[in-house]
């Protein structure tokens, strides 16, 4: 299952853990990424804290926790090679996985259609 935030974080949720990311629009409205910098595996954050930061061509960014959870594992590709997350923002330009405090939580976010409808 997919949900979407008004930051243009997108999450793929699977038993619990969150495959979180930037969304196509937000890939879009910073150009090209020349740098990421992620968590570390074992941080506690809380929905809105600022869990990476990304910089492009353009402008520098936060991306934001999404849900409250802990950092389980990051995507160290996109730290060597920034422009993974241009190229396939939704699938191997993950950012980081979230085991999140309670699942439920993500019920509260975005399906696609609610998040189509928001940038559209």
């Amino acid at each position: 299952m997919t949900k979407f935030t008004e930051d243009h974080e997108w999450l793929n949720l699977a038993d619990g853990v969150a495959t979180v990311g930037i969304t196509n629009h937000a890939v879009d409205q910073l150009g090209d990424l020349v740098f990421v910098e992620l968590p570390q595996v074992g941080t506690k954050l809380a929905k809105g804290d600022v869990a990476a930061t990304v910089e492009s061509v353009k402008a520098a960014s936060e991306v934001y926790c999404p849900l409250d959870g802990e950092i389980v594992a990051v995507n160290e590709a996109i730290v060597n090679d920034p422009s993974t997350v241009n190229s396939d923002p939704q699938a191997s330009g993950w950012f980081f996985k979230l085991k999140l405090a309670r699942a439920a939580d993500a019920d509260s976010l975005m399906d696609e259609a609610a998040y189509l409808a928001l940038v559209g």
